[in-house]
C-alpha cells in the first residue's frame, strides 16, 4: 500500500504541490500528467523519498520513510523503490550486466543477484548484450537496461519519469509495452509521469496535475 495524505511542497514562497492525497495497492498502474511546471516531477521525487513534503505524510506499507535516519532511508529506498528516468543514467564505464547489478551493491542478494540480473536482461531481450557498455547501445536498449536495473531488487514501487520522452515513436511504443509486461509479472505499483497522452488509457489510474493540485 502506498498512501499519500494531504501533502504540499513549497520552496520558500513558491508552492509547488498543494494538498495531494491518494492511495494505491500492489498491482496498480498509474499515469501522472499535467503541463510543465504543474508539480509532476516534484511529486515523483517525494514518492521516491528523494524530497520531503513540506506538509503531509507518505506511507509505504504503514511505514513513514521520512522518519528514518539518512542511512536507513537510503537502504529503504534501494530495497523498496525502483527508478527509471528520461535520461537512463547508466554508468558508461561499466557493462550492461554490471549496470543492472548496481542496486545489489548495498543489499544482501548473494549468489542470486547475478542470476536475477541475467533473468531480467532476458526479459528485456538484452541477454546477448551483457558485456557491452552503454555507449555501444541504442537509446531504446539503454532504456531497457535502465528498466532491468530498476527492477533488480524487486521493488514494491516503480517510478518512471518520462521513460519514453527521448525515444522515437516506434522505440517509445516498444519500451512502454515492456513496462506494462514487466509490471504484470512483478505486480508492483507502477507510477509513470508522461506527456504521451496516447499511453494514458492503458493505465488503471490517472492523476492529472494543474498548478500543483490534483484535478
Amino acid at each position: 500500500m502506498l498512501k499519500v495524505s494531504n501533502i504540499s511542497k513549497a520552496y520558500g514562497t513558491l508552492e509547488v504541490l498543494r494538498d495531494i492525497s491518494f492511495s494505491f495497492t500492489s498491482g496498480t498502474s498509474v499515469a501522472i500528467t499535467g503541463p510543465s511546471g504543474s508539480g509532476k516531477s516534484t511529486l515523483l521525487h517525494i514518492l521516491g523519498t528523494l524530497e520531503k513534503p513540506s506538509i503531509g505524510q507518505v506511507e509505504i506499507d504503514n511505514t513513514d520513510p521520512f522518519t528514518l535516519s539518512e542511512p536507513e532511508l537510503a537502504r529503504y529506498r534501494n530495497a523498496v523503490i525502483g527508478f527509471v528516468f528520461q535520461d537512463n543514467h547508466l554508468l558508461p564505464q561499466y557493462s550492461v550486466l554490471e549496470n543492472v547489478l548496481i542496486p545489489t551493491l548495498v543489499s544482501d542478494h548473494g549468489s542470486d543477484a547475478t542470476e536475477r540480473a541475467y533473468e531480467l536482461l532476458e526479459r528485456v531481450e538484452l541477454a546477448h548484450r551483457t558485456t557491452h557498455r552503454p555507449p555501444e547501445l541504442s537509446g531504446g536498449e539503454r532504456q531497457r537496461v535502465a528498466i532491468a536495473r530498476a527492477l533488480m531488487n524487486q521493488p514494491d514501487i516503480l517510478l518512471c519519469d518520462e521513460p519514453t520522452g527521448n525515444l522515437d515513436t516506434a522505440t517509445s511504443e516498444t519500451v512502454a509495452e515492456l513496462l506494462f509486461e514487466l509490471h504484470g509479472i512483478e505486480q508492483n505499483i507502477l507510477i509513470v509521469v508522461t506527456h504521451n497522452l496516447a499511453l494514458v488509457p492503458r493505465f488503471q489510474q490517472h492523476l492529472q496535475l494543474s498548478n500543483g493540485r490534483m484535478v
